[in-house]
């Protein structure tokens, strides 16, 4: 029998592949040594140029902003692109953030820390800026939404369908948004987390926020007593209230997103060389880098200013929504910069960016949309509201 050379080849590669299959996979650290990954140690804080932010911050707050800096880069940074990877939650470290005191932030009573808006908001950066672990739950047209609730002898009975509920496939309460059948007026209700009639589940495929188990929930005859419907929420303005604050918070965390991002990307490009230089040399990778800066500093900035409107009860409906859009915005261009900054490594989750970068597209979207945030401002400033086209009463008849 003759084997010829090509036979003879195959042979030879299909036995190079399968000693390479056997070979365990490189350490990036060790692989690749020129730049050190987030993941053994993730890089400090250079994006504060000349903003002093702890100048514009309370001692309490600026307490607040230290603690939680050292808990996400010594217990988030080394393990956060492992679990996004997976699209799974850590749930170990839940007793590592708890113990910080900062859940439901400005909450005052039921075991909650009364933190002020600028303390919440700088709390969140700093856990956004190694990894956005959490995400509030509405959408753009929250005035519409279908799911009911029925007063019936002890409580209510409540009907419909959620979607992209941050984290309700393990949350122990769900806080439900339902109209109220009798007032047409918008309530809300606490679910717990093994009521009959109630079942959430995971939402996959997800390219952002990959952490986080957002999950499709459904409402069948959910019974809930009338000691869990909350109180002070009886119509929609307190929803667009809700709604105000929380698209101050994804601003925020929009901020320290780009802060990791800048952070990551000051440090790689000091280390990493090319032409027999550092990056940082060079003048396109300088402009790119200043450019990340600058809108930094303007957003945390800008930020601040509307937690100081909002502890001064003048912070508006408008005043968040344009804070959420233009915020996210620039957070969104600070990213994909840093993203080319990286070559190669920026499509990495070694490196932090690439997992921002993913993350940030789903933030720019959520609580509400760029254009309907957009929109809301330019309803206050102008008099006139534009989110539903005008029907003229020959397309009515139609």
């Amino acid at each position: 029998m003759t084997i010829n050379s090509s036979e003879q080849q195959d042979g030879v590669n299909k036995s190079a592949r399968s000693s390479y299959s056997n070979l365990p996979a490189l350490d990036v650290s060790l692989a690749f040594p020129q730049a050190t990954p987030a993941t053994s140690k993730f890089p400090p804080c250079a994006s504060d140029y000349y903003i002093n932010f702890d100048g514009l911050l309370t001692s309490e707050e600026q307490a607040i902003r230290k603690k939680v800096r050292e808990c996400a880069e010594k217990e988030l940074a080394p393990i956060v692109a492992e679990y996004w990877e997976k699209a799974e939650f850590p749930f170990q470290v839940i007793p590592k953030l708890g113990a910080l005191n900062i859940a439901a932030g400005t909450i005052k009573g039921y075991g909650c820390p009364g933190l002020s808006i600028t303390g919440a908001a700088v709390a969140l950066a700093e856990i956004a800026r190694v990894d956005a672990l959490t995400e509030p739950d509405y959408g753009s047209d929250a005035s519409a939404l279908r799911t009911t609730a029925t007063k019936v002898e002890g409580g209510w009975i409540l009907e419909g369908q959620k979607r992209w509920v941050g984290n309700s496939t393990f949350a122990d309460l769900l806080v439900i948004l339902a109209r109220n059948t009798t007032t047409k007026q918008i309530n809300a209700f606490i679910v717990k987390k093994h009521a009959p009639g109630l079942t959430a589940t995971k939402i996959e495929n997800k390219i952002g926020l990959r952490i986080v188990q957002n999950g499709d929930v459904l409402l069948k005859n959910v019974f809930v007593p009338d000691e869990d419907r909350v109180p002070g929420f009886k119509s929609f303005q307190d929803t667009i209230t809700t709604l105000s604050i929380s698209r101050l918070m994804v601003a925020w965390q929009s901020i320290g997103i780009a802060m990791g991002v800048y952070d990551m990307c000051h440090r790689y490009l000091m280390e990493r060389k090319q032409f027999g230089a550092p990056l940082a040399v060079f003048q396109i990778t300088q402009q790119k880098l200043v450019q990340m800066l600058g809108n930094i500093q303007a957003m945390i900035l800008a930020g601040w200013r509307v937690c100081k409107l909002y502890e001064d009860g003048k912070m508006t409906a408008g005043h968040a929504s344009l804070a959420k859009a233009w915020i996210t915005s620039r957070a969104r261009e600070t990213v994909a910069l840093g993203r080319e900054l990286l070559g190669g490594n920026g499509i990495s989750t070694d490196f932090h960016v690439a997992k921002a970068f993913c993350d940030l597209e789903s933030i720019h979207t959520y609580e509400g949309s760029y254009e309907i945030n957009n929109l809301i401002a330019a309803r206050e400033i102008t008099g006139f509201a534009s989110f539903k086209p005008a029907v003229s009463t020959q397309q009515s008849r139609l």
